[in-house]
C-alpha cells in the first residue's frame, strides 16, 4: 500500500522527444567543429564559386539583359558594356582562360558605345542607322536558338528521365522425347492389319515372290520425305497376309539397322513410323535380311 502511494505521489516523467543535432562544419582530430573560429584566417585568394556558366559572349550578354529586365530592342550600351567588362576582369582575376570571342565582343561593345557618343551625319532618307542593330539581330537569333534548345532538353530523355525495363525471361521450352514402342504394341497393330487383310478373299492367283530386302527399299522410298506415317498406312491389304508379314519383317529389319524411328505417345495409342535415312543421298544403301534365304511366295503362305 505504501509503495502504491509513493508511486502516485511521484508520477513517471514524460518521454523525451529526440531533437535534431546541429551538423558540424568539420571534424578535426575526431572532434566536431560547430562554429567558425574567430581567429581563422581566410586568404583573399580563397576559392570563389561562380554558379553561372555561359556558352559564349552572346550568352553572357543575354544573361546581363535578362537579369535587369531590359528590352533587347533598346539596350543601354554604356551600362551593358560596363557590366560586361567587369565580368571579364573578374574572370581574369580568377585566372580563368578566356576565349578570344569574349574579347572580340568587348571590343564590339566599345565600338558601338563610341559610335553612339559621336555625332552622326543625317542620312538622305532622314533616318539614322542604329549602331546597335546588328548586335540586336544577333541577340534575337541567339535567344530563339537558346529557347529551342531548352525546349528540346525539357523533353523526356531515355537514361536520364526514363529507364527501360529489362526483364529476363528464362527459356522454358522442353524437348519431349517420345517413349519407346513395345514389341507387344507392334504385334497388336499387326494383328489388326491381319484381320483387315482377311477381309480380302478371292480365287487363288499365283503371286510374285516377295523379298524382305526389296520391301525394305520400298518402305524407305515411301518414307523418303522424312514425315511420320501411321503404322497401318505402310501395309497393302490387297497383298493378303503374306504381303503384310513381309512388310512387317521389313519394318523390323529397318528398325534393327536404325534406319527407322518407331514412336508411340501412350499405350494403345497409334504407332507412327519415320525414316532416319531421309535426305541421306551420299551413298546407296545396301540391305540384307536373314529372312531372304528364300523368297516368300504362295507356297510359303499359311493359306496356300
Amino acid at each position: 500500500m505504501t509503495s502504491e502511494l509513493a508511486h502516485a505521489a511521484n508520477p513517471p516523467a514524460p518521454p523525451t522527444i529526440p531533437q535534431q543535432q546541429e551538423m558540424p562544419l568539420a571534424v578535426v582530430h575526431g572532434q566536431p567543429v560547430l562554429q567558425i573560429p574567430q581567429d581563422l584566417y581566410i586568404p583573399p585568394d580563397a576559392l570563389e564559386v561562380i554558379l553561372d556558366a555561359f556558352e559564349g559572349p552572346l550568352d553572357l550578354l543575354l544573361y546581363l539583359i535578362r537579369r535587369q529586365n531590359l528590352d533587347i530592342l533598346d539596350i543601354p550600351v554604356a551600362e551593358i558594356t560596363r557590366q560586361y567588362v567587369e565580368y571579364i576582369n573578374v574572370m581574369q582575376e580568377l585566372r580563368f582562360e578566356l576565349a578570344a570571342e569574349y574579347l572580340v565582343m568587348a571590343a564590339m561593345l566599345a565600338e558601338i558605345k563610341s559610335r553612339m557618343l559621336l555625332p552622326r551625319p543625317p542620312s538622305d532618307e532622314g533616318e539614322e542607322a542604329d549602331p546597335r542593330a546588328e548586335l540586336v539581330r544577333r541577340l534575337q537569333e541567339y535567344e530563339r536558338f537558346k529557347q529551342a534548345a531548352e525546349d528540346i532538353d525539357a523533353l523526356p530523355r531515355q537514361d536520364r528521365d526514363t529507364t527501360p525495363a529489362h526483364a529476363f525471361v528464362p527459356d522454358r521450352t522442353t524437348v519431349k522425347v517420345p517413349p519407346p514402342v513395345d514389341l507387344k504394341e507392334m504385334l497388336l497393330a499387326l494383328h489388326d492389319v491381319l484381320k483387315r487383310a482377311e477381309l480380302f478373299s478371292g480365287h487363288a492367283i499365283k503371286r510374285e515372290a516377295l523379298s524382305v530386302r526389296q520391301r525394305m527399299g520400298d518402305v524407305l522410298e515411301q518414307l523418303e520425305d522424312g514425315r511420320f506415317y501411321r503404322f497401318e498406312t505402310l501395309f497393302t491389304a490387297e497383298e493378303g497376309k503374306l504381303g503384310v508379314l513381309v512388310t512387317f519383317l521389313a519394318l523390323l529389319e529397318l528398325a534393327k539397322e536404325q534406319l527407322l524411328d518407331i514412336v508411340q505417345e501412350a499405350p494403345l495409342a497409334p504407332i507412327y513410323v519415320k525414316s532416319l535415312a531421309a535426305g541421306n543421298t551420299n551413298a546407296p544403301l545396301q540391305f540384307s535380311s536373314e529372312f531372304d534365304d528364300g523368297d516368300f511366295n504362295d507356297a510359303d503362305s499359311p493359306n496356300a
